[in-house]
């Protein structure tokens, strides 16, 4: 004898994440502003691109940055003091400084706004901003705080700042040489040389933030879809609530059939003549020629609902009449409510005529 054995899913008990996220909960998530993104990613994108933008506007920034000094030691210097100078100078000064940094401040925010779509796409949500205990609730806190992800978010932070360090040290050590005669220097060339040192170490450092930030990316996006895995307990309960309950379904859809068979039964006493195949099928006929153009089915069945028009039928005196292949026909190509098709007007016009003619000598 074969040992009977039987097969279960032990996952449907242990509740372990396993299975994906379904579109459902991650729209949810998303709504929520549950989302892989790199905070990083933005941050190092800005470092790189402003230096960058200060090979490309230094020139304008710098001619902008002497004719302001130039015009304060020049225009206001000998100036008496008074509320309308003074108003005059800040209001210069304010519209110099804007220039100069107004190149920058555009490229920061293109960047910023740019490094965020790139990652999550268009998305605006209040929920984030919403109040909830849980964000003041030191148990909360002290849990995130010795939480793997803030072990990670520490470890990053040693790992960036010793990058940095090595980078610094590295290329102010390559440049010791120049360092050192910086004092035999006019102070025009100090600033100048400064500000190329200064230049070279933040585009090196803002390139190897963003590669560092795109590891980090890739690090956010595997802990969100971590977050989101669902056990397969989830996802039947989210269909049941999607979809309903297939047993509610179920009784729905049965009572619906019950519904749709008893006005059926109910159409059958406005028949003509109800033919028969002749206890498989039974297909009821009305033809009203003020409302009709065509003669209509207005019952059909098989089998046990066969029977039961043909009883209803025989106690409401409605004829029935016997044709295998018309029933069959009638059946299969012609719903309930529809017209006879063309091409069996003259198979069913002549039962219509029979019927019509027996009535007319009973009557």
């Amino acid at each position: 004898m074969v040992p009977f054995r039987l097969k279960l899913d032990l996952q449907l008990f242990s509740q372990e994440k396993t299975e994906s996220a379904t579109p459902k909960k991650r729209q949810e998530a998303r709504t929520k502003g549950q989302v892989a993104k790199s905070m990083e990613l933005p941050a190092a994108f800005i470092l790189f691109f402003s230096f960058l933008s200060f090979y490309m506007f230094g020139g304008f920034m710098k001619e902008k940055l002497i004719s302001l000094f130039k015009s304060i030691l020049n225009d206001f210097l000998n100036l008496n003091i008074s509320i309308e100078n003074v108003s005059v100078l800040f209001e210069k000064v304010a519209i110099q400084v804007m220039l100069i940094l107004g190149p920058i401040f555009l490229v920061s925010i293109v960047i910023a706004v740019l490094g965020n779509y790139l990652q999550i796409g268009f998305l605006f949500t209040g929920d984030p901003l919403m109040m909830k205990f849980s964000k003041i609730n030191p148990l909360e806190g002290a849990k995130k705080l010795f939480s793997v992800r803030a072990a990670v978010d520490f470890l990053k932070s040693i790992l960036k700042m010793t990058v940095i360090g090595i980078v610094v040290y590295i290329t102010l050590s390559g440049e010791k040489d120049h360092i050192m005669q910086l004092a035999r220097l006019p102070l025009e060339d100090v600033i100048s040389y400064a500000a190329s040192v200064t230049l070279q170490l933040g585009i090196k450092i803002g390139g190897i933030l963003i590669a560092m930030a795109v590891f980090d990316y890739l690090y956010q996006r595997y802990e969100h879809e971590k977050s989101l895995k669902m056990s397969k307990q989830d996802i039947k309960d989210e269909y049941k609530k999607t979809e309903g309950d297939p047993h509610i379904k179920g009784k729905i859809r049965e009572k619906q059939r019950r519904m749709a068979l008893q006005r059926m039964m109910q159409d059958v006493p406005k028949a003509d003549v109800v033919i028969t195949n002749p206890t498989h099928f039974a297909v009821a006929i009305q033809y009203d020629s003020s409302k009709m153009q065509a003669p209509t089915v207005i019952a059909k069945g098989t089998d046990y609902i066969a029977l039961k028009i043909r009883q209803v039928a025989q106690d409401n005196g409605i004829m029935t009449m016997e044709n295998k292949p018309l029933a069959r026909a009638l059946y299969a190509q012609v719903e309930i409510g529809q017209s006879i098709p063309a091409d069996m007007f003259q198979a069913v016009a002549e039962v219509l005529a029979y019927v019509y003619k027996v009535k007319g000598k009973a009557n």
